[in-house]
């Protein structure tokens, strides 16, 4: 069953509030230190968990035009995005391992909290018609991805990186 507006933008809040809780309590050593099965520190994984949102949010226009194309030209687009997977796949490590150095501890809650504004500026001016449209996906990109996704599916993919991602972390859980 497809999450509501309201259960997506509660997981929106809730990630807000838990980013800030780590990096409340995380000191620098905390953040430089590995997380728990990847290759980046706390920090890093940190951004590359904001960055789901910001994807999300340079991904909307796109999906929109997609979705309204016919079926054929979407695949085709899935597929082309598909066969670019190893290259995605070093541009998303290397760049959030870059990245962070400039959204670091000091800058990354400010990031998130305009990223997930602008979204959610966004999905409340969408209808159920524009929220149910499907477009396919490049599915080996991540494994939030499926083959097709709704508008809805991609407003609600960002806090299941983020939940995912956060299990990866060799921090202290945010306290609630």
């Amino acid at each position: 069953m497809e999450p509501t507006q309201e259960e997506i933008l509660a997981g929106y809040r809730r990630a807000r509030t838990d980013l800030d809780a780590w990096l409340a309590d995380a000191t620098l050593a905390d953040l430089r230190r590995k997380s728990s099965g990847t290759k980046w520190t706390n920090e890093e994984l940190l951004f590359h968990m904001v960055f789901g949102y910001m994807v999300v949010r340079a991904l909307l226009p796109l999906v929109h035009l997609i979705s309204r194309l016919p079926a054929p030209v979407g695949r085709g687009f899935a597929a082309l995005l598909n066969a670019g997977t190893r290259p995605f796949d070093a541009i998303n490590y290397w760049g959030s391992r870059s990245a962070a150095l400039y959204f670091n501890k000091r800058r990354m809650s400010r990031k998130l909290e305009t990223t997930i504004n602008a979204i959610t500026r966004r999905l409340e001016r969408e209808n159920n018609s524009s929220l149910g449209r499907l477009m396919p996906f490049p599915d080996h990109w991540d494994p939030f991805f499926a083959p097709t996704m709704t508008i809805n599916d991609v407003y609600a993919y960002p806090t299941k990186h983020f939940d995912f991602h956060s299990r990866q972390l060799s921090l202290r859980p945010p306290q609630q």
